[in-house]
């Protein structure tokens, strides 16, 4: 074996410019190597470790070099494979002999970027700062007037309207044989009433199966048995075809993105479905990556999700931006949503997903122009698992309080405030307050709220955190097995663990909408932009969202 060459040895990395260090206990370790197996990153290896030691002994000690041979674990320093913390070698050792310590002194922002290319990861930004969500309280709290409800014995109704509102004004109304009804000759825009907050668009492709079946059967519970009518978004991708023609259709939105991947499968599907989708939404940017096209890695483009989506395997699936091929977003707004109407026949609602931005209020003019306009969802900057730059992660994008306040206010400037619902989405739920941050952008202005990371979290146990902890989300290797396409990793998931607990999730998250809105005399009708049951401690907040400020 060649020896290495001084420039060999000063081009390696040492344990302390990696993000995590391995702590292995030698006297606990048997050695088992579980832990090696199911390392996602090969970043610890068996390993002969050798030891020099002096040793002075006997009557007349002379100090000796002593060699010392074991075995034991290695962590590996190659860039390509260094530990991302996420901890699976914890959970599977029997004598908790080993674990990942995070490296505050780390250089791994200096060493990311190899061969002239980009960082990419999947998973939430670096950002360890408190959001502006989480800072928000709920200071009207009724007394005398306007009496407080009883939370635990009132009866709720904590629903929202999908879909176009009319006003009064505008509602085609006509009295025939002394009665009341609808002229049916006038276009009534289609409207679901949904729960609050909803599982966003998080596509069949970039999630597992079993994670995406567990999804299913947890929505499919709610809404059967457990009558919270919570929908869920497929994400770009497509979905697993035997759900297409499946009474349970009604219970999920389908989205269309840039790269049009599965959609001719849904297409073609439409004469054979059992019930229409709940909605469909048009994605035209995600807060993971404004301003960029979704991208699916090659690594988990695999055979399934290649016949789904129409590609050949093992190739990266990456969607432009889709308004760089059109005049305007606006125009492409006006023709998705007019062509995608009129293939379902104007029985569901379509409305477009952009990212946030300083130029969201522009989408929205236009929108509550174009009577075929359901809604608008709005991704913050704050969320999203997808593979991106991770400049783009860490440095592009809106947060999502403030620019849903705007889009708000504009909407009550025009007098549509009440017609066209918005849907804020984008690091809702980031520290497990999801019901909160769900009530906190309602009170700002939002109709509802999409979820995505912490379903993944509380659901099937998502390792990643905001320390870059894990976040191997883009590239297949999910330890949990949640978002890969690797069948020996997503095995270890199990899909009914995952619907009980989205059903938990969604049944606390219900109980604690009704605890925030009990004391505001909310109870069949959700509190959409009263803002002024807000304050925060932070003046400039305060002031940026309008609302009061208090210490």
């Amino acid at each position: 074996m060649e020896s290495k060459t001084r420039l060999d040895v000063n081009g390696q990395l040492t344990l302390k410019e990696l993000p995590y260090i391995i702590r292995w206990e030698s006297d606990k370790c048997t050695r088992c190597g579980q832990c090696t197996a199911v390392c996602p990153q090969k970043a610890i290896e068996p390993a002969v470790l050798v030891q020099r030691l002096v040793s002075s002994e006997g009557p007349m000690p002379l100090p000796q070099t002593v060699r010392q041979v074991g075995q034991g674990i290695k962590q590996v320093t190659d860039i390509e494979r260094y530990c991302v913390g996420c901890g699976v070698c914890s959970q599977v050792c029997p004598n908790d002999a080993i674990f990942p310590e995070y490296n505050e002194v780390n250089k791994f922002a200096f060493h990311k970027n190899q061969g002239g290319i980009p960082y990419k990861r999947g998973g939430r930004r670096n950002s360890t700062e408190t959001s502006t969500l989480d800072q928000l309280k709920f200071t009207r709290v009724s007394m005398l007037t306007d009496p407080a409800l009883d939370a635990g014995r009132h009866e709720f109704h904590i629903r929202t309207l999908l879909g176009r509102n009319l006003a009064p004004e505008n509602m085609p109304l006509i009295i025939k044989d002394d009665e009341l009804g609808l002229d049916e000759t006038v276009y009534i825009p289609p409207v679901r009433e949904i729960f609050p907050i909803r599982i966003g668009g998080m596509s069949f492709g970039a999630l597992s199966p079993n994670m995406w079946e567990g999804l299913a059967m947890g929505v499919a519970y709610l809404n059967e048995v457990e009558k919270i009518p919570v929908v869920m978004c497929t994400g770009e991708g497509g979905m697993p075809p035997r759900l297409l023609k499946s009474r349970f259709l009604k219970y999920f939105i389908l989205q269309i993105a840039s790269g049009y991947f599965g959609w001719d499968e849904i297409i073609h599907a439409i004469p054979h479905m059992k019930e229409d989708p709940a909605a469909i939404e048009i994605k035209y940017g995600q807060g993971a990556k404004p301003g960029d096209g979704g991208l699916l890695m090659a690594f988990k483009v695999l055979d399934l999700i290649a016949k789904v989506r129409g590609v050949p395997t093992k190739i990266d699936l990456a969607s432009p931006p889709t308004h760089q091929t059109k005049y305007s977003i606006e125009e492409a707004v006006a023709k998705m949503l007019t062509s995608m109407s009129m293939a379902f026949d104007f029985r569901v609602p379509v409305y477009p997903k952009i990212s946030g931005t300083k130029t969201a209020t522009a989408v929205l003019n236009n929108l509550a122009r174009n009577p075929f306009a359901a809604a608008l969802t709005i991704d913050g900057d704050d969320g999203g698992t997808g593979a991106a730059y991770n400049v783009s992660l860490d440095k592009t994008g809106h947060p999502i309080a403030s620019n849903l306040r705007e889009c708000y206010l504009n909407l009550v400037k025009i007098g549509k405030q009440n017609e066209l619902p918005l849907f804020a989405a984008g690091g809702v739920g980031k520290t497990g307050s999801l019901a909160a941050n769900a009530a906190a952008l309602i009170m700002l202005g939002a109709s509802g709220v999409d979820c995505g990371k912490y379903i993944m979290q509380a659901a099937a146990g998502c390792l990643g955190d905001e320390r870059n902890r894990c976040n191997l989300c883009n590239i297949g290797r999910c330890p949990k097995g949640i978002t890969t396409q690797d069948p020996r990793l997503y095995r270890r998931l199990d899909p009914d663990k995952v619907a009980e607990r989205v059903v938990d999730i969604f049944k606390s998250a219900d109980t604690e909408l009704k605890k925030i809105f009990a004391p505001m005399g909310r109870s069949t009708q959700l509190p959409i932009g009263m803002s002024d049951g807000l304050s925060v401690g932070n003046k400039a907040i305060a002031e940026q969202l309008d609302i009061s400020y208090a210490c």
